[in-house]
């Protein structure tokens, strides 16, 4: 029978579990080495969760509470089945002291499961999106909010990359020596996207997803120990840890604070000291790539005691390195973001309005800030406007539209 408050603990459970949904995920996979047996018991056990917790209590450890319980219901589905002999075996490892299977060279479940998520066996999109689902733990709505399309769409490309996953023998296990450099980017790209998706959400009622940064650094800093010598994933790490460092006053009152205009006072020093020292090796090690640039773009930023101190000149001189490796428009745009500092907004706005970004909430709200600039008020409020429309993130919807509302006539 539920009680008043049996929603707002079944709420507190659902976010638990949605916290340990990874590291349950990937313990399982270890276990039983098979994706769709883990995420229904991983299910399962929410589902013994909702009832006990609120009468028993949270247990002192509820990720293992929920690890273990999953792999019971794993195991009891495997027996009735009876005809998933080598599954059936691989479940007993769930009660043998012996030593698992060699599942290579680093012992962190989740990080295997990010190179198995990544395998260049799927393609670049269902990579993104398995690793979000059972790494990240978002829903399959929230996951086809970050990729813009329908529910049901992402449902399949899951379901496919899963498929993949089986009927190719895909290994769980993180590849040798030889091809881990070539398996790296991918692993990275995806690392970053979940960054970003907590970062700025794309959907829901929380504007950031500490949750989602935070494992993102997490599985980054993992990669770093066991990679120290590949700058690339030295450089993410620098480049999340230097964002990260500005969380507390990214909002405020339920709106974004753009960087200008956060109180430098509350960064989180620790980190900023920390994201230097990592873009301190990559310069030594000079070998630039993607995000090592972004890294030190950051850097620059972060270490300006006010806004005005900016040294929008090195920014733009990064973002020139940068476009030569990754000549993308969205490149072109951050860069035309310090183009408007150091030549003026007329001129940055002729870099953006050449830009095939049309879709994109960033270029809308770029433009807009440039025409504000300008003064031609009518056209920054429709670019305002445009910008509130591309995006489902209420706190940059509330900026955006405080912004529109200071303009003048």
């Amino acid at each position: 029978m539920s009680t008043p408050a049996a929603p707002a603990a079944h709420a507190a459970i659902e976010q638990i579990f949605r916290e340990e949904y990874g590291r349950v995920i990937a313990s399982l996979v270890r276990r039983f080495g098979d994706i769709d047996v883990a995420e229904e018991a991983a299910g399962e056990a929410l589902v013994v969760a909702l009832e006990r917790w609120p009468v028993d209590g949270t247990p002192p450890n509820p990720g293992g509470w929920l690890t273990t319980t999953a792999g019971r219901r794993a195991l009891d589905r495997l027996r009735r089945e009876q005809r998933r002999d080598a599954k059936h075996q691989a479940a007993q490892m769930i009660h043998d002291d012996t030593p698992h299977e060699s599942t290579g060279p680093v012992e962190d479940d989740r990080l295997r499961l990010v190179f198995t998520c990544c395998h260049p066996a799927l393609s670049p999109e269902a990579r993104v999106a398995l690793t979000l689902r059972l790494l990240g733990g978002l829903t399959v709505a929230e996951v086809a909010q970050a990729f813009l399309v329908p529910e049901t769409t992402m449902a399949q490309r899951i379901t496919r990359a899963k498929a993949k996953i089986r009927d190719a023998r895909i290994p769980y296990r993180v590849p040798a020596e030889t091809d881990l450099t070539d398996r790296l980017s991918a692993v990275l790209a995806v690392l970053f996207l979940i960054f970003n998706e907590g970062y700025l959400a794309s959907g829901g009622d929380e504007p950031l997803r500490d949750e989602l940064t935070g494992e993102a650094i997490r599985l980054t800093r993992a990669l770093h120990t066991q990679l120290p010598r590949a700058v690339e994933v030295t450089g993410l790490l620098a480049l999340m840890l230097l964002i990260e460092a500005r969380r507390a006053t990214r909002v405020s009152r339920g709106e974004l604070v753009p960087l200008d205009e956060q109180d430098r006072g509350r960064w989180d020093r620790a980190l900023i000291a920390e994201g230097h020292a990592l873009v301190r090796a990559c310069l030594a090690a000079n070998r630039p790539g993607r995000y090592q640039l972004l890294a030190a773009v950051n850097a620059v930023h972060t270490d300006a005691p006010t806004a005005a101190d900016t040294d929008w000149s090195q920014i733009a001189t990064l973002y020139d390195q940068l476009a030569a490796i990754d000549p993308s428009p969205i490149v072109a745009l951050n860069r035309a973001v310090a183009v408007a500092e150091l030549d003026g907004p007329k001129v940055a706005l002729a870099l953006v309005d050449r830009l095939p970004l049309t879709t994109y909430h960033a270029w809308h709200a770029t433009r807009a800030d440039l025409l504000r600039r300008l003064g031609r008020s009518d056209e920054a409020r429709a670019a305002y406007d445009a910008a509130i429309a591309a995006t489902e993130n209420d706190a940059e919807r509330g900026y955006l539209g405080r912004r529109r509302d200071q303009l003048g006539p």
